[in-house]
């Protein structure tokens, strides 16, 4: 069984779905559960966002940093 309720591999989406459906990911899941993201390139920005609008709401864990591929275990608290 994975550790992942969910996961979202962005480089599936167009740009424009991509916040959309990571947030959206990120909002189905239930306390203490957590997300994998996958991305190309690293989602620091994202990281930014995501402590602007959910302080202290999630966890953020590299599991992969590139230089293809970034792994990332996003969990709510």
């Amino acid at each position: 069984m994975s550790q992942f309720a969910a996961q979202v591999n962005a480089p599936k989406y167009e740009p424009k779905d991509k916040h959309r459906v990571i947030f959206e990911t990120f909002h189905s899941l239930d306390k203490g559960e957590k997300m994998e993201l996958i991305n190309d390139h690293d989602p620091r920005p994202l990281h930014y966002q995501l402590m602007a609008e959910y302080t202290d709401q999630f966890e953020w864990e590299y599991l992969e940093e590139g230089p293809e591929i970034w792994r990332v275990s996003i969990g709510k608290k």
